[in-house]
């Protein structure tokens, strides 16, 4: 069974080798464009059943965590508004995306630029380092153990443009043929114990506080958001799992406790487009 799980998350081969023999041939229908054929079907229908294993159950409690950022952020794609807030593949069933947007005020490190606004056709792409998420620390959030990293992918233009998102689009696709670190670029995965595993993507080249094996303490910094990967704009995508390896793992949920901008302190995750700050400390 192990052997044929390897085998089955080498889909994106098969797929990549049928598209191969369709571009190249140059006969016409015949047996190179039926192999093609054949080897995308196969590719599509291993990729399939894959993710359909990754379907968690329902009935799962919760995991209660520190919230793995400080400042107000603002949350987007994540389990509070729809199940899955993502999609199975990957584990990402109940992940989140979290983008840093501080006060008009300010907040407790003063004053600082908003990030640039989407355009429809210009500027096509804009550094991310123009983003205000670029760079923040990430924190640990609960003690654990570091299984993975990944800290070489360059952190790219942004994608806030009618034509740069429509190619994210495409881009998407195709790092989703290859290895994980193609769709979640710089990350972390951390074993929590009890079967927890949490996984933290897009950070920043060259930020990575921690390596395989280091133990880390619940707030501990560990890195800083980025945008490389499969990622529109410099943001962290934050998932719960129940296996180290997001091919084969399923997503699991997640609380935290944080305060809104109304005031209201809450437990659980925050719905899509509220502002949100952490509530420490964390209740028992």
């Amino acid at each position: 069974m192990h052997i044929l799980t390897m085998l089955w998350k080498r889909y994106g081969l098969v797929f990549a080798a049928g598209a191969l023999c369709i571009v190249v041939n140059a006969q016409g229908i015949g047996p190179l464009w039926y192999t093609g054929v054949a080897l995308l079907i196969v590719g599509q229908t291993m990729r399939v059943t894959l993710i359909r294993t990754q379907r968690p159950p329902l009935d799962r409690e919760p995991v209660l965590l520190r919230v793995p950022v400080t400042g107000r952020w603002l949350a987007l794609n994540g389990p509070a508004t729809k199940v899955p807030s993502h999609t199975h593949s990957h584990a990402q069933t109940y992940a989140i995306d979290l983008k840093y947007v501080p006060a008009e005020d300010g907040d407790e490190e003063g004053a600082v630029p908003s990030a640039p606004p989407f355009r429809w056709f210009w500027p096509l792409a804009r550094s991310p380092r123009r983003y205000p998420t670029y760079g923040r620390p990430l924190l640990a959030p609960a003690d654990g153990v570091v299984v993975a990293t990944a800290q070489r992918q360059r952190d790219h233009l942004s994608r806030m443009s009618l034509p740069a998102f429509l190619f994210l689009y495409l881009e998407g696709f195709v790092r989703s043929l290859g290895r994980p670190s193609h769709l979640m670029g710089n990350h972390i995965v951390l074993d929590l114990g009890n079967g927890v595993y949490a996984a933290f993507a897009h950070l920043r080249r060259g930020s990575l506080d921690v390596a395989v094996g280091d133990r880390v303490s619940a707030g501990q910094r560990i890195a800083e958001c980025g945008n490389s990967g499969n990622s529109s704009e410099p943001h962290l995508h934050f998932q719960l799992m129940d296996g180290p390896d997001v091919m084969t793992a399923r997503g699991m949920p997640f609380a935290w406790h944080y305060r809104e901008d109304d005031g209201v302190e809450r437990t659980g995750v925050p719905e899509d487009t509220t502002h949100f700050v952490a509530v420490e400390p964390l209740p028992s």
